[in-house]
């Protein structure tokens, strides 16, 4: 190894350092648990089957007493702060729904365990949002108060009615753009495990589609279908959850930060019902 430098998320949890041997580069990644190393090597593995190297990266070598993983390095930055151009935008996000889509049509369906799972999930998420509406009610507007009460109480019964994908988990926020050649790829499958193919979506509706739908347009034109009735209604009240989350919690440890975001997204979801 001739250099090494970090390259972590700014919390504590990211361990992630680019090394390099003469032209040759790679990631060292130390998982937080064993279920993120798990799923991170069947993350790794089932793209290697289904996406391209251009695409994906590819695990070079692991340790499980370690919690280690090295992977190849895919070209490109992430795309979620970068300022692009409207074109380039929209091909992107087009590409990134064809890439999703390719992701999930190639997903064995969910075991009977992996239905559990989601339905314990969505349960908890709706505990969530009605504990939350105890403590920020009096900072709710009628209409979004009626949105946390529906989110509190739909929840599990909308995604009992979807099918179950194998989700990469966290997608919208881990693709890379290559500007030197157009090109678009995937990392990260630390989140990956089987779900409902909308719950992908909440961090692009709640940040980005609600005030662009162009990009939403293009997205969906990729993955070759629009979301149904019922998994608009789920991903929008997921959404739902997600913001007043930040709301209580920034209410809570007095963060204006999380505060001034849990109104946001609550603002936009009042303003974009489905």
């Amino acid at each position: 190894m001739d250099a090494y430098e970090d390259r972590s998320w700014p919390r504590s949890t990211s361990r992630v350092w680019h090394v390099s041997a003469g032209t040759h580069h790679a990631y060292v990644k130390i998982s937080s648990s064993a279920l993120d190393f798990e799923r991170k090597v069947a993350g790794y593995a089932f793209a290697a089957e289904h996406l391209s190297e251009a695409q994906a990266p590819r695990l070079l070598a692991s340790n499980p007493d370690l919690s280690a993983l090295l992977s190849s390095a895919l070209p490109g930055r992430v795309v979620r702060d970068l300022l692009l151009e409207l074109g380039v935008e929209l091909r992107l996000y087009e590409d990134a729904g064809r890439l999703l889509r390719r992701w999930h049509d190639a997903s064995a369906p969910g075991t009977s365990a992996d239905r559990a799972a989601v339905r314990s999930d969505m349960e908890d998420q709706a505990r969530e949002a009605a504990d939350c509406l105890r403590d920020v009610t009096p900072h709710l507007a009628a209409d979004q108060l009626a949105l946390v009460e529906a989110a509190s109480q739909e929840l599990p019964g909308l995604a009992e009615q979807l099918p179950l994908v194998y989700r990469h988990g966290d997608e919208t926020r881990n693709w890379l753009y290559d500007g030197s050649t157009g090109a678009h790829g995937l990392i990260d499958f630390a989140t990956a495990t089987h779900g409902v193919a909308a719950s992908e979506f909440v961090w692009l509706l709640g940040a980005v589609w609600s005030v662009r739908p162009e990009l939403r347009e293009a997205f969906f034109t990729g993955y070759g279908r629009p979301l149904t009735e019922v998994e608009d209604r789920l991903l929008h009240l997921l959404t739902v959850r997600l913001g007043v989350s930040y709301l209580r919690t920034g209410l809570t440890k007095e963060l204006d930060e999380l505060v001034a975001r849990g109104h946001l997204v609550l603002d936009r979801m009042a303003a974009h019902r489905p």
